[in-house]
């Protein structure tokens, strides 16, 4: 047969004995992501323009936050859609990776939030402006009002790793609200100016602390780190114990997907004759300890010689 007549997905199929793993995401529902993005994005221009009109920095904080909410429920939305997308010719693994891509560019964005509200603060803080305390509470509570109805959205839908991140960003918002709603409280009551800035500077450091598990976590993936619930060298040791093994060697485990283990290496063996029942037992040992069910081994025998 020519190998230009071949049908891609053929080359992706599973057959018997085969990982069951997908190169797709196919059972996730956008349509809570679709409805968070609706709310966040119809608030954040309810919150710019009070924002501005009050002259407070924790409301154009807060302001700016769901702004980027907005933007990271997007990604994350869009990114869902990519990730359902079958493998093709041209990318054999799927798509299953931008929703990571996604999440890491939204931490990237909350980090650039995060250092802009940090100087405004402190420049308010060296110079006092005056703020409108009672539009900033008003708008504050109704904003912490949406991203509860938000964060609940979200949180029914919590199994990839974008859309945690789009989590992180609702439930820092949620705190932006809180902060907001305490600075125009007490600017109303006692006329304090500094609170705006204090409580935006604590807003930022929290949603710093928060947002850099998800970036962490988004670039050990991309970056094909080895999944941090397997043990990599005790994995190794566990495959040279195996009856008929010699030695292993260039051997690699990364997430193929969220949740989805892959592993390649080579193995030495006595001969390559016994290679099927070493095989058998080298994946039946890393399905049953490590949950790895994707492995690609390559024998060599004594000397040198490999399949």
């Amino acid at each position: 047969m020519n190998l230009k007549q071949l049908d891609p997905s053929h080359l992706h199929a599973h057959l018997d004995g085969d990982a069951s793993h997908s190169h797709s995401i196919e059972a996730r529902s956008q349509k809570a992501l679709a409805v968070a993005l609706g709310l966040t994005l119809l608030f954040a221009v309810v919150e710019v323009i009070t924002g501005f009109i009050s002259n407070s920095l924790a409301l154009i904080s807060d302001a700016g936050h769901m702004v980027t909410d907005a933007a990271a429920l997007g990604l994350a939305l869009l990114a869902q859609l990519i990730a359902k997308r079958p493998p093709s010719a041209r990318h054999s693994f799927g798509f299953v990776r931008a929703e990571a891509l996604a999440a890491f560019v939204n931490c990237l964005a909350m980090l650039g939030l995060v250092g802009w509200i940090g100087y405004e603060a402190v420049q308010r803080l060296l110079h006092p402006e005056h703020v409108q305390g009672g539009i900033v509470l008003v708008v504050a509570a109704l904003g912490a009002s949406i991203n509860l109805l938000v964060a609940w959205i979200l949180s029914r839908n919590n199994d990839s790793i974008n859309t945690r991140a789009a989590l992180v960003n609702v439930m820092g918002d949620l705190l932006g609200s809180l902060a907001a709603i305490a600075s125009g409280a007490i600017i109303y009551v006692t006329g304090w100016l500094q609170a705006d800035p204090i409580l935006s500077i604590f807003v930022a450091l929290l949603i710093l602390r928060s947002t850099s598990g998800i970036l962490r976590e988004s670039y050990h993936f991309l970056m094909e780190g080895v999944p941090h619930a397997i043990d990599y060298v005790q994995v190794g040791a566990d495959m040279a114990a195996v009856d008929g093994v010699l030695a292993v060697h260039d051997m690699h485990v990364w997430d193929m997907s969220p949740g989805h283990p892959a592993l390649i290496g080579h193995i030495e063996i006595r001969s390559l004759e016994e290679w099927p029942p070493v095989l058998e037992a080298v994946r039946a040992m890393l399905r049953e300890r490590h949950g790895i069910d994707h492995v690609t081994l390559q024998p060599e025998a004594a000397g040198g010689k490999s399949l």
